[in-house]
C-alpha cells in the first residue's frame, strides 16, 4: 500500500510541529509526502521545502510539491502534485529530470482518464467517502466508483477524502495502489 501523505500547517498546529509531524512520517518509511501548502508565498514555500529535504529521510520517502512545479525544481524535490485543470504533465516533462513525478488530482473518470494520457505517474482520486474538506469537489464517490476508477487506467490510483483506518481495507480491496490524506495520517506518529 502506497502511503500518502497530504501537509496541512494549520492542521498541525503550525509550521514547526508540522515538520515534526514529517519528520515522524520519514522515520516511519510512509512513501511520498506532498508539501501542500497552498497559502504562503513561493520564496516561504521554498525554504519550508528545502527544511523537508534536509530531514533525516532513511526509507527515501519522496517528496512532491503542491502545484508548484518551479518550487520543486529549485529545492530538489522528487516531484509535484498537479490540480486537474492545470498544465499537462506531458508538457513539464520537457524541464523535468528523468525520474521526477507527476501526481493529478481527479474528480471524475474524464480527468482520471485525461491525468494518463497526459503522462501522469498517478492520481489522487476522490473524494471517495464524505469529508467537509472536499465538500467543495461533490458529492463522495464511494467504493463502486473508486473500483471503476481503478479499472479505466493503468496509472496507480489513491484513495482520498474521508479515508479512515476502518475503511482503508476498503479501498485497497476496491484496487486502489494506496491512500492519500491528510488527517489519515495526522496523529499516527
Amino acid at each position: 500500500m502506497l502511503r500518502y501523505y497530504i501537509t496541512d500547517r494549520h492542521a498541525a498546529g503550525g509550521a514547526e510541529a508540522l515538520l515534526r509531524s514529517i519528520a515522524h512520517a520519514l522515520e516511519d518509511g510512509i512513501e511520498r509526502v506532498q508539501i501542500r501548502e497552498k497559502d504562503i508565498p513561493a520564496r516561504e514555500l521554498c525554504r519550508l521545502v528545502r527544511r523537508v529535504l534536509a530531514l533525516p529521510n532513511p526509507h527515501g520517502t519522496e517528496i512532491l510539491v503542491n502545484s508548484r512545479a518551479d518550487v520543486a525544481l529549485a529545492c530538489g524535490a522528487h516531484g509535484v502534485h498537479l490540480p486537474g485543470s492545470s498544465i499537462p504533465p506531458k508538457t513539464l516533462r520537457s524541464i523535468t529530470p528523468p525520474g521526477f513525478l507527476i501526481g493529478v488530482s481527479a474528480h471524475s473518470l474524464a480527468e482520471l482518464r485525461a491525468a494518463e494520457a497526459e503522462g501522469a505517474d498517478f492520481a489522487v482520486f476522490g473524494p471517495v467517502f464524505e469529508t467537509p474538506s472536499k465538500a467543495a469537489n461533490g458529492p463522495p464517490q464511494g467504493l463502486d466508483r473508486l473500483r471503476e476508477a481503478v479499472r479505466a487506467v493503468a496509472i496507480p490510483v489513491l484513495a482520498l477524502g474521508g479515508i479512515t483506518r476502518r475503511n482503508a481495507a476498503e479501498c485497497l480491496a476496491a484496487g486502489a495502489a494506496g491512500m492519500a490524506g491528510i488527517s489519515f495520517f495526522r496523529g499516527t506518529h
